[in-house]
């Protein structure tokens, strides 16, 4: 009976063990929002010059003022999705006689680069990688071909 006891507890374990994997993999798990919901759209419209009445109306309110003046807002976004991939994005605009003056993480339109310093990737030198990481990838082949002592595969085949 004892042995029995034993067993049972055993297996109970294992089971809920089991099922708790289970449950992490099929529990649905709401996506996260917080702060400001920050479309590109809304900073494609934003301009140097607007009054901060023109860009309240545009973004909404902002998440954080400047404590001393209200001449800096911060916008702050983040959202975290079921699948655990996680999106943030801040905005600062300065604001001079209550006009916009300066505005720092806004991505200007028609893929300049924005303020944070990134740039959009060059064509010619994503094709040149990927030529590049084929010819790697032919030779590497070639080589095992080569190793193996089958004549019979061609070395040079076309992309």
């Amino acid at each position: 009976m004892r042995s029995f006891l034993i067993l049972f507890a055993a297996l109970s374990l294992g089971a809920c063990a089991t099922a708790s994997n289970v449950v992490n993999r099929v529990v649905y798990k709401l996506p996260t929002r917080q702060g400001n919901v920050i479309d590109q759209k809304q900073l494609d419209q934003l301009q140097v010059g607007m009054t901060r009445d023109q860009v309240k109306f545009l973004m909404g309110t902002a998440v954080a003022t400047g404590p001393f003046s209200e001449d800096r807002w911060d916008y702050i976004g983040y959202y975290k999705s079921p699948r655990g991939e996680v999106s943030e994005r801040t905005v600062t605009l300065y604001f001079d006689a209550n006009k916009l003056n300066k505005m720092e993480g806004v991505q200007i339109a028609g893929g300049a680069a924005d303020n944070l310093g990134m740039q959009p990737p060059n064509a010619k030198a994503v094709i040149d990688q990927q030529k590049k990481e084929h010819m790697e990838d032919t030779r590497s082949q070639n080589e095992r071909v080569t190793e193996k002592g089958d004549p019979s595969t061609p070395t040079n085949q076309a992309p």
